[in-house]
Formats: structure tokens, sequence, C-alpha cells
């Protein structure tokens, strides 16, 4: 199972977007009125914590990556579910970039790297489920 490589992506997939929930999208100062953030601290953090949507999303994206890793059987439904993940973590990505009209100045944080690099991730285990297929296909012309 954890030999084939898109194992691999999935699981630095879900690794990548457990890390979300601990490290920042983007720092700034929030607008004045900009309610959607659960502990408006001093120089306040847009995280996969900071709106319900966006841990519900971030939650299901890890969930899915972990579920599709194990699918290794059904070559067919992984590469549906990762397909799936791959629109949601584009989605999700969407949502951060919506959120950031709610702070009047900031930054990205390097950590943003995490984020973009889950879509990548599952683009990549798309590439290998697909690779696999051929090659399944392929062997079985010669049987």
């Amino acid at each position: 199972m954890l030999q084939r490589i898109q194992s691999v992506w999935l699981l630095l997939g879900a690794a990548f977007a457990a890390t979300t929930f601990r490290f920042p999208f983007y720092s700034g100062t929030l607008k004045p009125g900009a309610t959607t953030f659960a502990d408006p601290a001093p120089g306040p953090e847009l995280n996969a914590l900071a709106t319900i949507w966006l841990t519900i999303l971030t939650a299901v994206i890890c969930g899915l990556a972990l579920v599709t890793i194990f699918l290794y059987g059904n070559r067919k439904m992984q590469l549906r579910f990762s397909i799936i993940g791959l629109f949601l973590s584009i989605g999700l990505l969407a949502l951060y970039f919506l959120q950031l009209g709610n702070f009047a100045t900031g930054v990205m944080a390097l950590s943003c790297i995490f984020y973009f690099a889950i879509p990548v991730c599952w683009f990549l285990a798309i590439r290998g489920i697909i690779r696999d297929d051929k090659l399944i296909r392929s062997m079985d012309r010669l049987r």
C-alpha cells in the first residue's frame, strides 16, 4: 500500500491539511466590524480555525485524503475521491482568499506554502493513480 507513490502524495496532502490548523495563511489587522474570528486578539491570523466553514472543509479534505489511501484495491473509486479532493482543496483556497477581505492590512505568512501544497499533492496523487491504472491494464494485456 505505502509503496505506491499516490499513497505518499495523499499522506503528504493530509499532513499539509492538518498543519493548516496550526499555522497561519495570513496575518494582519482586521477591518473594524469584522467578526468572523473566534479570538480577536491583537494581530489576528487567518488559519483553518478562523471560521467554521474553513474548519469543516479542512477536516473533510484531511479525512478524505486518509480514506483515499486505503482505497488502493479500487482504483476507480480512489481516482474519483482524489478528483473530489482536488476540487475541494481549490475551493478551500478560494475561501481563504475571500476571507482576506476581512483584513485592513497584513501579509501572507510563510506557512501559506502548506495551503498551496494541498492541491499540488492531490494532483500528483491523481497522476500516480492514472499511471498505476495504465500499468495494471498493460499487465492484464500481457497475460
